[in-house]
């Protein structure tokens, strides 16, 4: 007997939130993707790959989370050459970000409303500099942290000043929860939202059933962050928010921006393993895209 339909035997039902399973898919048919964040160097994301194989899952996407300023040229043509080999998006986060320049606010408990947005002037002119050395290195998804920031991107990517198929992802850090703010961003350039991680499924839906760019929501949580895991409502949040990417592994980090170890890829990759085994066990019809699918941001050299 299902589970369900035992509690409903002795009186116990689920109340009916009146949700309807999202039709939205991704260019190619699937409902969802994973990715994996806080990959912050060429050593851990080759890590992460190897991984990818002993557990047989597939990650669709990782982002670096410190700052772009942060890596050498070096580095960044490794992380480029390591996704094109394994079909398999990468993202780098902007810098400088507010809690990296002379801001005594940004990181005092008031002033965090700031977040990761820009100061001023100078801040926004470097951070579209750290985009532009990405993109002539190959990279081809932005993690972005200032709504004002994507607005001159999305300017720039028409334009030609960076290139046509560059993707832009507004992050959590933004502190974006409903509908009106999603479609704001979307309509503002950005390709794929990561609102708020502690969203309920049906503040999910909401979202999802105002725009058509994916949703990336987070299945696990840094312990700065809350430190909660919700392996068990992936399949229900792919059938009410896709198209989707999951973004799990957070739960290994302690903060945004953690530096992970080697070994620490490889528990990430095993955390993504988790939640598609719960996903082959509760939903398992639900579509997974391929890797390197034509509308994923795959570095080019």
């Amino acid at each position: 007997m299902r589970t369900e339909d035992f509690l409903r035997e002795i009186g116990i039902e689920r109340i009916d939130q009146n949700l309807k399973a999202s039709k939205k898919r991704f260019p190619d048919g699937a409902q969802y993707r994973f990715e994996v964040p806080g990959i912050q160097n060429p050593g851990s994301m080759a890590a992460l790959v190897n991984a990818t194989d002993q557990y047989g899952v597939t990650v669709h996407r990782v982002t670096q989370t410190k700052g772009i300023m942060l890596l050498t040229d070096e580095e960044i043509e490794e992380m480029v050459k390591i996704a094109i080999d394994a079909r398999m998006e990468l993202f780098l986060s902007v810098g400088p970000r507010a809690t990296y320049d002379t801001s005594a606010s940004a990181n005092t408990p008031e002033g965090a409303r700031i977040g990761y947005r820009l100061r001023g002037y100078e801040n926004l002119l470097y951070a579209i500099e750290d985009v532009k050395r990405a993109t002539t290195l190959g990279v081809r998804g932005i993690v972005i942290y200032d709504e004002g920031l994507l607005w001159v991107l999305n300017k720039m990517r028409k334009k030609g000043e960076l290139p046509k198929n560059t993707h832009f992802k507004v992050s959590a850090h933004c502190g974006h929860g409903n509908p009106a703010s999603a479609k704001f961003l979307e309509e503002t350039g950005a390709d794929s939202f990561n609102p708020v991680r502690d969203l309920q499924i049906p503040m999910m839906a909401s979202i999802r059933k105002s725009i058509n760019i994916s949703l990336d929501l987070h299945m696990e949580n840094p312990k700065s962050s809350g430190g909660f895991i919700r392996h068990y409502e992936a399949p229900e949040i792919i059938r009410n928010a896709s198209p989707v990417y999951l973004k799990t592994g957070g739960s290994v980090a302690a903060h945004h921006g953690w530096e992970t170890t080697q070994s620490q890829s490889t528990e990430r990759v095993r955390q993504v393993f988790l939640v598609q085994s719960m996903i082959d066990r509760y939903y398992s019809e639900a579509k997974i895209s391929k890797p390197g699918t034509d509308d994923m941001a795959i570095p080019e050299i």
